[in-house]
C-alpha cells in the first residue's frame, strides 16, 4: 500500500502563509497590547506640525509687543512665579484670551467637520443654518431689553439655542435632511440678522459699540470663567465626537451602503448636527458668533492631509490655530486698535471663498 508523501520532508516546498499587506502610507498607533488604531502617517505628520505652529502662535501670544512677557521670563511666569507686570499680563491680560481662543477655535473647527461631513458639503457649516445669526440677535435681545438682568453671552446662548429649535421644526424632519436644513437656517438667519440691525440702531451709541464687537466676535477682556465655560463644552463633547467619527467615515460611502453596513445615516447625522450645535453655542456664548472658522478648517484640514473622511482631530487642531493666529494678528497689527478677531476671520473667509470660485471658474466643464 502506498503512503502519502510527507509534506514535511526536506524535499518538500515550502508553504508559507500569506502576510497582510498595509495600505501604503498607514500605520498603526498602538496604545498599550489591547489598542491598535490605525492612521496615515500624513495625518500623524500633519498633526504635529499644527501642534508646533500652535504652540508658536500662544508663545508670541503672549511675548510680542510693548506689553509682553520677555521670552526669558516666560518659562517662570507660566510655572507660577509670575509677579508684577507678568503676572497682569498672564493672569489677566492675555492668559485667559489665549486659552479662550484656543478652545473656541478647536470647537468651531471640530463643529464644522462634523456639519461638512453630514452635509457633504464643502460650503456648510453652521453659520449657514443660521446658528451665529441666531446668537448675535439673542444678544442683542438681551442688551436693549434686559439689560441690568441677563449677560449678553446668556443672551447669545439663548438664541442660538431658539435658533436652532426653529429650525429643526421648520424642516418637517429635524436635523435628518442636509437641504431642508440650510433651506430653514437661511430664512433664520436672515430674521435674525433684521432683528440685530434693529437692535443695534436702537440702542444708545457706547452700548451699540461694544455689542457690534460682539456680535462680530471678539475675544477682547475674557476672563478665567469663559475659560472654563468653553473648555467644560469643548472636554464634554470629543467623546462623542469620537464615537461618531467611524459612522461618519461609513457614512460618505452613501445612504444606501453604510444603511446595509449598519452605520444608520439618520440617527448619525442628527446625533452629528446637534454635537455641532452644542460646539457653536458653547464657542457663541462665550466669544461671539466668529465667522468662517467652522467654514475653513474641515477645508484645510482634508487638503493637508489628502484624503477621505470627516478630520475630526485635524479640523479641531486647525481650528485653534487658524483662531490663535488670527487674534495674534488682531493685537499686533499696528495699523487697527484692536479689532474684534471677527473681522479678520472674515477676511480669511472671504479669501477662501474667492479661491473655491476661482477654481470653479478654472476647472473645465464636463
Amino acid at each position: 500500500m502506498k503512503t502519502a508523501d510527507r509534506t514535511d520532508s526536506p524535499d518538500s516546498p515550502q508553504v508559507t502563509k500569506p502576510r497582510a499587506v498595509r495600505p501604503a502610507g498607514r500605520g498603526v498607533l498602538r496604545i498599550g497590547p489591547w489598542v491598535a488604531v490605525p492612521v496615515r502617517r500624513t495625518t500623524v505628520i500633519a498633526a504635529v506640525v499644527s501642534l508646533l505652529l500652535l504652540c508658536a502662535g500662544a508663545v508670541a501670544t503672549l511675548s510680542m509687543g510693548r506689553l509682553g512677557i520677555d521670552l526669558p521670563d516666560l518659562p517662570s511666569a507660566l510655572a507660577g512665579e509670575a509677579t508684577g507686570k507678568n503676572a497682569f499680563v498672564l493672569n489677566r491680560l492675555r492668559g485667559p484670551r489665549l486659552v479662550v481662543a484656543i478652545a473656541t477655535g478647536a470647537a468651531f473647527g471640530l463643529s464644522g467637520a462634523l456639519f461638512q461631513s453630514v452635509t457633504r458639503n464643502p460650503l456648510g457649516s453652521p453659520d449657514v443654518i443660521g446658528l451665529g445669526a441666531g446668537a448675535g440677535a439673542g444678544a442683542a435681545a438681551a442688551a436693549l431689553f434686559l439689560p441690568d438682568v441677563m449677560p449678553v453671552a446668556v443672551g447669545a446662548l439663548l438664541g442660538a439655542i431658539l435658533a436652532m429649535t426653529v429650525v429643526f421644526l421648520a424642516t418637517g424632519t429635524g436635523f435628518r435632511s442636509p437641504g431642508r436644513l440650510v433651506v430653514a437656517g437661511i430664512g433664520v438667519a436672515a430674521m435674525a440678522t433684521a432683528l440685530t440691525q434693529y437692535v443695534v440702531y436702537a440702542v444708545e451709541r457706547d452700548k451699540a459699540s461694544a455689542l457690534t464687537a460682539y456680535i462680530n466676535g471678539s475675544l477682547s477682556a475674557r476672563s478665567w470663567e469663559d475659560a472654563a465655560t468653553i473648555w467644560t463644552v469643548l472636554l464634554v463633547s470629543l467623546p462623542f465626537a469620537a464615537l461618531l467619527a467611524r459612522p461618519l467615515s461609513i457614512g460618505e460611502m452613501g445612504d444606501d451602503l453604510s444603511t446595509g453596513l449598519g452605520a444608520r445615516p439618520g440617527r448619525t447625522a442628527t446625533w452629528a448636527v446637534a454635537l455641532s450645535i452644542v460646539l457653536s453655542a458653547g464657542a457663541v456664548s462665550v466669544a461671539g458668533p466668529i465667522a468662517f472658522i467652522s467654514l475653513t478648517a474641515p477645508q484645510i484640514a482634508k487638503r493637508v492631509t489628502r484624503s477621505g473622511g470627516p478630520h475630526l482631530v485635524m479640523s479641531t487642531l486647525l481650528g485653534a490655530l487658524l483662531l490663535v493666529l488670527a487674534d495674534l494678528t488682531a493685537q499686533q497689527l499696528p495699523l487697527f486698535d484692536d479689532l474684534p478677531v471677527g473681522l479678520y476671520t472674515m477676511a480669511v473667509g472671504g479669501a477662501y471663498l474667492g479661491y473655491l470660485l476661482l477654481r470653479e471658474w478654472r476647472r473645465p466643464a464636463a
